[in-house]
């Protein structure tokens, strides 16, 4: 079984990444980009789906042993675990070097004291464990091909085969050091280049270092905010610059549950708040990329605007269940592809040219495409913004007129008017002043529940929904208007857990609610943040610090957030780790910063 999923550790090397568990066991890795076929797909499934354990032996009935203590190399992506066993203590160095050549996965044994028998235990499983690989010698080295695909595996330890898993055995003392390394390269190709590790592990701990340098904020919560940072630029595909919701498909938001997605795409929204967090951390290039990377997947239609694209810029990304995969602790249909690409969630303008806004603002170079997407954006807007859509949650029940979207396409217009009022652009600007006052008069007439005093979920509607939370921070209304405080204070009432953490928005148990699906799921950790925003927002302070510290004492022991939080089970759910997690813990230290909302 694999382990929980705040066991896990990510090392990446920004083209795609693999998550580690806490007795060295690598369950994930795709080869050679996020949203390629996993060959170790063991995390959703049993080690016959393929896997590469590598810690002290132990005998053939007993769990691997955990390590004592894991953590990152200083602000690295190198993970170091160490082990204590009866005969010694033992490290093991992992990573996976940023490259422009083939993908590799390191792994280095380091002997710390004692005499430590060690095993490492490779199984190959290619198309999502269903392909069982050629596995041979070629001079010297043991490959592994099935179609396409090639992996390499190369060590100086002696391996052998064993009921399709090559092993190694061996035995460390202090001052040992042995490397194993995999690399993918297209099996019609030549071998790829011998590995060196020891240059490599140099090499990537220099590009972190560098890395980190570039970051302009020096507050109190910086250790959380670099590691969230370096999570964000670890899930950024480095050619093209999109960025993955999460490396992962199908961990589920319902432990034996269908809520089950393959995130391992760019979607606006998080690629756009994502944007969002870097320009305010100093990180330009990061943001010209992604920019250039829209522009390239919107091209010349943005009428046909996708909420999600692949790393890419791909348009087709239809979705299939993976029958043979079990699922993560039982939790099927595993699925990859992302049915939802194609629904119309009218937010997404408004987080597009939120971050062009935010790009031009904080100076990134002109790009007249860039300013001509944005008025084709909103001519777009003009004809559809009141047409009811599937919202930021991406229901798969009855499209409704979401209060959210609504909001956010009044944020695309009044970004535009902006632009224009900047004299960086030209457009109508009296006629898109008075479309911006025609969404706020409906917004306020029609999404909000005067009786109680709160915004709603959709017009016509009595639910809520934490995506209201966002109505302050987009600045449709400010802070301190009665209607902000009494949505702030009603999703405190109807949508907080017992922990004080928010829900996205009711859910129904076994009966499809909202969302067209049954079942139920966590907290929803980016709406934790925003709540703690808004509470900073309307001058309750010092609840906001302690429900962000509360939120930061969610994170594993290595600064790393799934998608929700599990109220019931006490731990973490959904993709993992999720940049929509990430990017408003970022945010929300940035505003406690600023306003002195700090303890110590």
């Amino acid at each position: 079984m694999a382990g929980r999923i705040e066991d896990y550790a990510l090392i990446g090397d920004m083209q795609t990444a693999a998550l580690v568990c806490r007795d060295g066991t690598v369950d994930w890795l795709c080869l050679p980009r996020f949203d390629s076929h996993a060959i170790f797909a063991g995390l959703l499934g049993t080690e016959e789906h393929g896997f590469w354990r590598l810690g002290p032996a132990h005998g053939a009935d007993a769990e691997p042993p955990t390590a004592a203590r894991r953590s990152y190399r200083g602000d690295s992506l190198i993970l170091e675990s160490e082990w204590d066993t009866p005969r010694g203590t033992v490290r093991v160095t992992d990573f996976m070097p940023p490259r422009d050549g083939a993908p590799q996965l390191i792994r280095i044994v380091e002997g710390v004291s004692g005499r430590v028998p060690m095993r490492s235990a490779l199984r190959m499983r290619f198309s999502y464990g269903r392909v069982v690989p050629w596995v041979h010698k070629h001079e010297g080295r043991t490959v592994a091909v099935a179609g396409p695909d090639s992996v390499w595996f190369d060590t100086t330890a002696e391996t052998y085969g064993k009921s399709l898993t090559t092993y190694a055995d061996f035995t460390v003392a202090p001052g040992d050091r042995i490397a194993f390394t995999i690399s993918w390269e297209p099996s019609h190709k030549e071998p790829p280049a011998l590995p060196e590790p020891e240059q490599s592990l140099q090499a990537t701990e220099d590009f972190w270092r560098e890395w980190v340098e570039h970051c302009t904020y020096h507050g109190p919560y910086r250790e959380a905010v670099v590691r969230s940072l370096i999570t964000l630029k670890a899930l950024t595909y480095g050619p093209t610059g999109g960025i993955v919701a999460a490396p992962t498909t199908s961990l589920p938001e319902d432990i034996g549950g269908v809520r089950n997605w393959d995130y391992r795409y760019t979607w606006l929204r998080d690629a756009a708040i994502t944007l969002s967090s870097l320009l305010r951390t100093g990180y330009r290039d990061e943001a010209r990329a992604w920019r250039e990377w829209l522009l390239r997947a919107v091209a010349g239609d943005p009428e046909n605007l996708q909420i999600m694209y692949g790393i890419a810029g791909e348009r087709e990304l239809g979705e299939a269940e993976l029958d043979w995969l079990p699922g993560y602790e039982n939790s099927a249909p595993v699925r990859v592809g992302n049915g939802a690409a194609h629904q119309l969630q009218l937010d997404v303008y408004g987080e597009v040219t939120e971050a062009l806004h935010l790009g031009h603002m904080t100076g990134l170079a002109r790009n007249d495409y860039a300013s001509l997407l944005q008025l084709k954006l909103i001519r777009y807007l003009e004809d559809h913004w009141d047409e009811p859509d599937e919202g930021i949650w991406e229901v798969r029940g009855p499209r409704r007129h979401f209060v959210h979207s609504k909001v956010m396409a009044w944020v695309a217009v009044d970004r535009t008017i902006k632009l224009i009022e900047s004299g960086d652009a030209d457009g109508p600007l009296e006629k898109w002043r008075e479309l911006r006052d025609d969404i706020h008069r409906d917004v306020c007439e029609k999404g909000y529940d005067k009786e109680r005093n709160t915004f709603t979920q959709s017009y016509g509607s009595k639910e809520l929904d934490a995506s209201l939370l966002l109505i302050p921070q987009m600045g449709f209304l400010p802070p301190d208007d009665k209607r902000v405080i009494g949505t702030i204070e009603a999703i405190q009432r109807e949508l907080s857990t017992p922990d004080g953490f928010i829900l996205r928005y009711p859910t129904s148990g076994d009966n499809e609610g909202v969302d067209g699906l049954p079942g139920d799921e966590g907290a929803f950790l980016a709406c934790s943040f925003w709540m703690a925003d808004d509470l900073a927002m309307i001058g309750r302070v010092d609840e906001a610090r302690k429900l962000f510290e509360k939120l930061l004492s969610l994170r594993n022991d290595l600064g790393l957030l799934a998608e929700e939080w599990d109220p019931r089970l006490k731990r973490q759910v959904g993709n993992f780790p999720q940049a929509f997690s990430h990017v408003p813990l970022i945010d929300t230290a940035l505003r406690l910063t600023a306003s002195g909302a700090y303890g110590g």
